[in-house]
């Protein structure tokens, strides 16, 4: 079976220089590779055959018998990598955390710890009457949240 911290290490080194980053790599036990990629712009076939021709001359085939695909991460999976966050900052988001809160609104930062959202909610303001909208910042842990997913508008 392939090691799993070789092919990262491969891929990592294929993608060096490029704005294009490692989101995931799933090894079955059957050796079904699937490997993730992401951009700060666009992923192009070009880039996913780069990685395949790496990892083929890396690995040889016909000793380790093993089936690979790799492409680009899905637009609407979930967020997975911090570069993940930093490339839809400004973007509108839903989170799910880990104890059941739904939470949408923009992505407005993200570090190796945490990401904030901003979120439009109703509140009172002292002197006025009715709620007003009111932009309110939430921060939350990586490890606090289920999953995180851009919400897309045609």
């Amino acid at each position: 079976m392939i090691d799993k911290k070789e092919l990262t290490q491969v891929v990592n080194a294929t993608l060096e220089g490029t704005d294009l980053f490692l989101v995931d790599i799933k090894v079955s036990t059957d050796n079904v590779i699937d490997i993730a990629l992401d951009s700060m712009n666009d992923v192009s076939i070009e880039d996913c055959i780069a990685v395949d021709k790496a990892v083929h001359a890396a690995f040889n085939q016909d000793e380790e018998d093993y089936e690979l695909t790799v492409g680009s991460y899905g637009i609407s999976a979930p967020l997975l990598v911090l570069k993940q966050y930093e490339k839809n900052l400004g973007e509108e988001v839903e989170v799910v955390t880990r104890d059941g809160r739904k939470l949408k609104g923009t992505l407005s930062e993200a570090n190796e710890d945490s990401f904030t959202i901003v979120t439009p909610t109703k509140t009172k303001v002292e002197g006025k009457k009715r709620p007003e909208l009111v932009d309110v910042e939430t921060t939350l842990p990586y490890d606090a949240v289920k999953q995180t997913k851009c919400i897309i508008k045609f």
